[in-house]
């Protein structure tokens, strides 16, 4: 019986004994190793990244922005780190309708209407429980719908950036907001009075609170009154064109691309000579245009201000709808950048060349810091819509009521 018990003593009593913890200071020697050395041969040479492009040796190509007859437009100015070239080109176009309206320089917030587009994208998302397409880039028509929707507003009255921050950034911004609506995917979470609140929120803190009511020369105005009384504009005198073959021509159709996220179906999908016919036609009276396109090209060169397509691309003479349809269908021809169009000129040569104005950070590279010169060929090949006063385009508009 002491026998027994005493093996009991000993079992209970290594039962009893604990492990113990302590702190101590975290070491890991070989993660700081990785770290050291890999921050050394960070520092060392690299083979210098290099892309294919068009040697300009020789070519042709203007000089100069005083060989182009020019729409009144504002200076460019920078989108900074932000995908919003649809706002940016589509409200240095508006500024120039106004002027060729009223006669009025009026510089109009890019920012205003970015931020409702926000509001609108995370609308869709919620309505389509997040199966709308969610980035940063948006079309040029989304700025006549925010227009219509929420009004316009002077650059004083919301830069929509702080405004000791040197260029517009929204890499957090966009972050957060892409983090908190897929969050709000996976947990089946729907109610958009509260999702929109929480939008706002993130734009307030990253873009400032637009306003409801400011004053402009001495008087009071809302974004709406503002659009209506000062401006001049009417959103609705402003339409789309497209060109593809993938859809009929001579009918409104849709635009089939990512950020046209809430699926405009409102183009005039019209024949590629046509195309071409309306925008020559209407630069030469007087009206500028909002266009967008690819210009990831081996032709575009930001050091030389100039897109043309090179000849080992596609020959000037075979750019026709089948090589512009065949770049779209395959992927080649994305929809990536848009740009305000605003001049031309005919060299000697009887070619046409666009001047643009262009607020991506690639245009500051060159010479003529904010602006291209585009070879029609370019605009033919690789533009893909536009935005455009509808009485720029009267005789193309007339051939749908016919």
């Amino acid at each position: 019986m002491i026998k027994k018990l005493g093996i009991l003593l000993l079992i209970s009593s290594s039962v009893i004994a604990q492990d113990k913890g302590k702190f101590e200071s975290y070491s890991n020697n070989f993660y700081g190793k990785i770290i050291e050395e890999s921050k050394e041969y960070d520092k060392g040479e690299k083979a210098e990244y290099k892309s294919f492009k068009m040697d300009f040796d020789g070519k042709q190509i203007p000089q100069s922005l005083d060989e182009f007859t020019i729409i009144e437009a504002e200076n460019p100015i920078s989108q900074g780190n932000t995908g919003t070239c649809w706002c940016f080109s589509t409200t240095s176009f508006y500024e120039s309708e106004i002027h060729r309206i009223t006669g009025k320089t009026i510089n109009l917030s890019e920012l205003y209407p970015v931020y409702f587009e926000y509001i609108e994208k995370a609308r869709g998302f919620i309505n389509t429980r997040g199966n709308t397409h969610l980035g940063e880039g948006s079309e040029t028509n989304a700025v006549q719908r925010m227009m219509e929707m929420y009004g316009i507003v002077p650059f004083e009255a919301y830069e929509g950036k702080p405004s000791d921050q040197p260029f517009y950034n929204h890499e957090k911004m966009f972050s957060e907001i892409k983090t908190y609506l897929n969050n709000c995917k996976s947990t089946n979470f729907w109610d958009e009075g509260a999702i929109l609140s929480n939008i706002k929120a993130i734009l307030n803190h990253y873009m400032g609170v637009p306003p409801t009511s400011f004053k402009y020369n001495g008087k009071t105005y809302t974004p709406k009154s503002f659009l209506k009384n000062v401006t001049k504009l009417k959103p609705n005198d402003y339409v789309d064109f497209m060109s593809l073959m993938q859809k009929p021509y001579w009918s409104q159709e849709e635009y089939k691309v990512p950020d046209n996220w809430w699926k405009s179906d409102v183009y005039y999908n019209v024949t590629l000579d046509e195309f071409m016919f309306a925008i020559k036609n209407a630069i030469e009276n007087g009206y500028s245009i909002s266009i967008g396109g690819d210009v990831s090209e081996s032709g575009y060169s930001s050091t030389h201000d100039v897109a043309m397509v090179p000849s080992y691309d596609i020959p000037s003479e075979h750019i026709d709808e089948n090589a512009r349809q065949f770049r779209f269908s395959n992927g080649t021809t994305t929809d990536d950048h848009a740009i305000h169009l605003i001049g031309y000129k005919i060299d000697e040569n009887g070619d046409w060349w666009f001047l643009i104005k262009d607020s991506g950070s690639g245009a500051r590279n060159g010479n003529f810091p904010g602006y291209y010169f585009y070879h029609e060929d370019f605009v033919k090949l690789k533009m893909m819509t536009f935005t455009i006063h509808k009485d720029a385009v009267k005789s193309t508009l007339d051939k749908f009521n016919k």
